[in-house]
Formats: structure tokens, C-alpha cells, sequence
């Protein structure tokens, strides 16, 4: 708008200038000529064109300093301008940000970053869920990957507990879309094998999430898959070797927040869920910091009962870990395994005494696949019943 204000009197006065200069180059050349034979002429028409020659060339020196004062001041608008054209497309749904409605499960519509007190819930030192110190939360731009469940699959690059980027994939469900008002709990999902996130080792995850929604038996919540740290065939062994490290990913909690539609990071929005070889992770997370994480499901795993009661017996003071071991109803090992933890962790110390375990032993179905699915609803809907009413 500055260059197009400026523009017009800075032509008007470059023409009025040339014409002015021209006027008096005429009058001095008649001088000129009328000095060569001897006559008189007079030179106040001369100078009077002159100085206003010079005048309009101060006036186009001035007007052009403030065409390009706008000019720079527009592509510095132009760049914040894109800037938040890029934010915006965390914003809402619909046709407004290029994905359409979320109703089908075809345009989820990307996340909105939360407002500035959100951020301010789970900054370090105001709120008694997150006494550790937290980097400070940076939006971060997810692309879409897909649409399984009837949500949005979204994949970016967030730095790692060791400070090394790794992939993090986060699901957004169909109700993120619809509701673009709503704020969301938080899952995180455990992978147990390195350089790869768990929706890859349990890719039919998003649909038992989704079922147990559309069927009531849980709240919607997002979940996020960050990559397994690499170094060891078997990531949950240094999961349970090192919990307090691991399980506090500041970086991922931070991150997320600032990005997507959540809940506080803190015990009473956010969980953490491992099916298989990703369970011990689960287990370790949510007995290591149950200031952190307000409920853990593992899913058929196997556990070292000593190593993960040692873990939450060294847990901070704050919180009460809360436990799902979930195992299908022929799955005896697993069962066995859950239940071995169980009396482990009520043998213990501190934190690992107070654990709130819960053994579900009744999933049955006619494949492998579909006991995983339906164990898959359950620990979405204890997800969701015990992070819903801690929020």
C-alpha cells in the first residue's frame, strides 16, 4: 500500500521536474544567442524554471528514499505474511486450509499451535506435574502421511533425548477435524525396533483406536510414534536400563504441545502405550515418571519384574503410577508375565508400591490379528477413561 500512495506524486513530480529543466535550458540557450549579436534578455524566466527544476529533483530524491523504505518494508510483511500463512495451516479444518472437511476422514485438516497460556501451563516452575526443566516449545511443520482410522497421519523431524533428530508421527483423530475449538490427551506409543515408529511394527493401531471411539468405550486422544533410539537390537532394554533419561523426552513433549490442539503435557492429559516388544517401554515409562505420564497400557509384553520394580521404586515422590497389562486369554506366557510384575511391583518400594495394576486376561477372538485389535481397544479406552478423568 506504501509504494502504490508514493508512486503516483513521485511520477507527477519527475514529469513536472523534466519539464521544468527543459523550460530552462530553452531560456539560457536564447540567452545565449541573444549575448552572441549583442542584445539584452532577461533571465529571471531562466532561473525561476531552474529553481524549480531543483526543487522537483529534492522532492523525486525524497520520494524514491520512501518507495524504497515501503518496498522493504512490504518484503519484510511479505516473509511475516508467509510465516503465518505456514502457522495457519495448524489452524482448524476445512476448505479454508486446503484439506477439506474432516468428516470422511479424507481432509483432517492440520493442527492448530495452542494460545500463548497453554504453552505457559507446561512451561518448567507453573505446574507441579512437570518439575523438570523443558526446552522451549518451537511449532514444528508435520506433513501429512495418510488417513488411517478416519483421522490424519502426520510426520516430521523432532529432535531426540540424545539432541539427534528422528522421525515422530503423530495421529490426529476424526474428532480433531470436527472440533476445532477442542483440546486432546495425549498418547505416546513405544516402538521396539530401532529407527522405526510403532505404527509400522502395529499398523492396524489407529483402527482399534478409532473403533473404541466410535463404539464409546473411549475418549479420542492423539497419539504420537517417535522413532526407536538406535544402538541396540532391542530399544526397550535401554528404556529399562536408563527410565529417567528416556521416558522424560522433553524435546517431544514440548514440541507437540506447540504444535497440535493438547492438553498440558503432565499426568492429567498425557499417557504412554506399547504393544509386544514396545510393552516393556510403556511399563518402564509410566512407572519411571508418574509425574509425567498419568497412565500406561502395555499391551502383550514381557517384563523383567526386578528391573521395572526398581524402576518405580526410584520414581519421583509425586504421582501414582497407573498400569494396564493387557494379554490375550490364550496368551498364557503373557499372562503370566503381567501377573509375575503385578506381585513384583507390590513387593516393592516407594512409587512401584503404589502402582495401580490392572490385569485384563479376557481378549478372544478367531486370529492373532484380531485379539491384537481388541486388546488394542482396551488400552484405548483405559487410556481413555484414566487420562479423562485426571483432566
Amino acid at each position: 500500500m506504501v509504494r502504490s500512495l508514493l508512486l503516483v506524486p513521485l511520477l507527477a513530480v519527475a514529469g513536472g521536474g523534466v519539464w521544468l529543466a527543459r523550460g530552462a535550458l530553452a531560456r539560457w540557450r536564447d540567452l545565449r544567442v541573444a549575448e552572441t549579436y549583442e542584445l539584452s534578455g532577461d533571465q529571471w524566466p531562466m532561473l525561476v524554471r531552474a529553481a524549480g527544476a531543483m526543487v522537483c529533483g529534492i522532492c523525486v530524491t525524497v520520494l524514491t528514499l520512501l518507495t524504497a523504505v515501503g518496498a522493504f518494508g512490504s518484503l519484510d510483511g511479505g516473509a511475516a505474511g508467509r510465516t503465518g500463512s505456514a502457522a495457519d495451516r495448524f489452524e482448524g479444518s476445512g476448505a479454508g486450509n486446503g484439506f477439506g472437511s474432516g468428516a470422511d476422514g479424507a481432509g483432517a485438516g492440520r493442527p492448530a499451535a495452542p494460545p500463548v497460556e497453554a504453552v505457559d501451563a507446561a512451561a518448567p516452575g507453573t505446574s507441579a506435574s512437570t518439575p523438570t526443566p523443558s526446552p522451549l516449545p518451537v511449532a514444528s511443520r508435520f506433513d501429512s502421511v495418510g488417513h488411517p482410522g478416519g483421522g490424519e497421519l502426520l510426520q516430521s523431524a523432532v529432535p531426540g533425548p540424545d539432541g539427534h533428530p528422528r522421525n515422530v508421527r503423530v495421529w490426529l483423530p476424526a474428532q480433531y477435524a470436527k472440533d476445532p475449538n477442542a483440546r486432546f490427551p495425549v498418547v505416546v506409543m513405544h516402538a521396539a525396533t530401532p529407527r522405526k515408529t510403532a505404527d509400522t511394527e502395529v499398523p492396524d493401531v489407529f483402527e482399534g483406536l478409532a473403533s473404541a471411539v466410535q463404539s464409546s468405550k473411549s475418549k479420542p486422544f492423539i497419539l504420537v510414534a517417535p522413532e526407536a533410539p538406535n544402538g541396540t537390537a532391542h530399544p526397550c532394554e535401554l528404556v529399562a536400563a536408563a527410565p529417567m533419561a528416556v521416558a522424560d523426552d522433553a524435546a517431544l513433549r514440548t514440541t507437540i504441545a506447540a504444535t497440535f490442539r493438547t492438553l498440558p503435557p503432565g499426568p492429567a492429559a498425557w499417557g504412554t502405550l506399547g504393544v509386544g516388544d514396545g510393552a516393556p517401554c510403556a511399563a518402564a515409562a509410566g512407572l519411571a515418571r508418574p509425574d509425567l505420564y498419568g497412565a500406561a497400557a502395555a499391551v502383550s509384553g514381557r517384563y523383567d519384574p526386578a528391573a521395572l520394580a526398581r524402576t518405580g521404586a526410584e520414581a519421583p515422590a509425586a504421582g501414582t503410577p497407573r498400569l494396564l497389562l493387557a494379554a490375550g486369554k490364550a496368551d498364557t506366557a503373557g499372562l503370566d508375565a503381567a501377573r509375575k510384575l503385578q506381585s513384583a511391583l507390590r513387593g516393592g518400594t516407594g512409587a512401584a508400591a503404589r502402582a495401580e495394576v490392572r490385569i485384563s486376561d479376557n481378549a478372544t477372538d478367531y486370529s492373532a490379528d484380531r485379539i491384537r485389535l481388541r486388546l488394542v481397544r482396551q488400552a484405548a479406552q483405559y487410556l481413555g477413561e484414566t487420562l479423562g478423568k485426571a483432566s
